[in-house]
Formats: structure tokens, sequence, C-alpha cells
């Protein structure tokens, strides 16, 4: 399914947003966007949506990294430490405590 413009448009605009140091969801974005349904779709717009922006911020409903991330999970773990980010686990499985870095952008 091809997302809407204004649907893309929206996620660019969120992600964006979201402060070195911290996270968000593919599903908290795609909620925040207008469709909750949409984490995959928020997904592949990531996957091939400008490399401007912080798509390392970007993570998965239980804060693992992305495997299409450029550089895989250890680029998106090396882009997320940098900024001081925590990051644990082992290579291919490694995640970010949601309690710590999560960003809402109510808050």
């Amino acid at each position: 399914m091809q997302p809407s413009r204004q649907f893309s448009e929206n996620v660019y605009a969120l992600v964006e947003c979201i402060p070195k140091g911290r996270v968000m969801t593919y599903g908290q974005i795609a909620g925040l966007c207008g469709n909750a349904r949409a984490a995959r779709i928020v997904g592949g717009i990531a996957h091939y949506g400008p490399v401007s922006l912080p798509w390392h911020r970007v993570v998965n409903r239980s804060g693992g990294l992305a495997n299409g991330y450029y550089g895989g999970q250890e680029g998106q773990k090396a882009a997320l430490v940098n900024e001081g980010v925590e990051v644990f686990g082992d290579s291919g499985d490694y995640k970010v405590l949601l309690e710590t870095y999560l960003w809402s952008p109510n808050s």
C-alpha cells in the first residue's frame, strides 16, 4: 500500500522534530500522523525517505533497532550512542530503554 503524500509529509515533519538523545516508535509516529495501524508504512517511509532526517531516532515498539537502517543495527546503534542514548543487547538484538528515551511531542 502506497502512503498518501500528506501522511508521508506528516511523518517527515514529526521525525525532524525528535530531539537528539530521544527516540520515537514507528507505531507512535503512525498514530500521531493519523493512522495508528500504519507502523509498517512508517517503516517503509523511513527506508525510502530523505536521508537528511534523523531516522536513527526511530525504533520498534520494544525499543529494537532496525536491520534496514543504513549500516544496519550497528550503524543505528553508533548514531544513537553518539547522541548519548544507551543501547544494550547483543549484535542483531540491540534495544534502547523506552522508559528512559521515548519522546512525545505532547510532553
